[in-house]
């Protein structure tokens, strides 16, 4: 099964996701925090995650951790998502190092086909 880590503090839409992943047939894991995510990373060697995805409007320092992803070269494709009117902050994702970055209205529209991309 396909493997997905999120950066994602909101437990109600951390639900959304995980239940979204569930129906794709990919594992998803949920972090509420990049120190959380990062130590992951860190433990999964060769089994690393197919996909992550971020919350750029999460509290622990998002747009960092995709910088401190891409200083490791990890190649893993990063989508994150952000509120439509925050486009400075979409463009410092981009900066660090982000694969793509959807409005979070397109990002949970596109939900399940993000998701199923994973298991390719």
């Amino acid at each position: 099964m396909a493997q997905i880590f999120a950066l994602i503090d909101d437990i109600f839409f951390q639900s959304k996701l995980l239940e979204t992943a569930k129906h794709a047939g990919v594992e998803l894991k949920a972090f509420s925090s990049s120190d959380a995510l990062l130590a992951a990373l860190n433990r999964a060697n060769g089994a690393a995650p197919r996909l992550i995805i971020i919350d750029l409007n999460a509290r622990s320092s998002p747009i960092e951790t995709i910088a401190a992803m891409r200083a490791r070269d990890s190649q893993i494709p990063v989508v994150s998502f952000f509120s439509h009117v925050q486009t400075e902050l979409a463009q410092r994702a981009r900066d660090a190092g982000c694969t793509e970055i959807l409005p979070r209205s397109k990002f949970t529209k596109d939900l399940a086909a993000i998701l199923s991309r994973a298991k390719s």
